[in-house]
């Protein structure tokens, strides 16, 4: 499964874009987000590839989860979005 990492200066309309893309050809992915900004930026882009989906009859569903991650040797909690199409209409 793609991670696609969100950082607080992402765009989320860019990021959506690559969510509509790459659930389109596989399915599903993942979206992971470490830190309140980046966490604000993911689900805003989750929103929009939502509606992306939706204008092609997709219904895109999305379960929030913690995972812990390393960054520079230091664990960090991330919160990490598996995004998938839940059924075609």
């Amino acid at each position: 499964m793609d991670i696609l990492r969100v950082s607080a200066n992402s765009s989320p309309n860019s990021v959506a874009g690559a969510i509509a893309s790459i659930v389109r050809s596989c399915g599903q992915t993942e979206v992971q987000s470490v830190g309140a900004g980046a966490t604000n930026q993911a689900v805003k882009s989750i929103a929009v590839a939502r509606g992306y989906l939706a204008a092609v009859g997709l219904d895109l569903v999305c379960f929030p989860e913690f995972s812990t991650v390393e960054i520079n040797g230091e664990e960090r909690t991330a919160m990490r979005f598996v995004c998938f199409v839940l059924s075609e209409e």
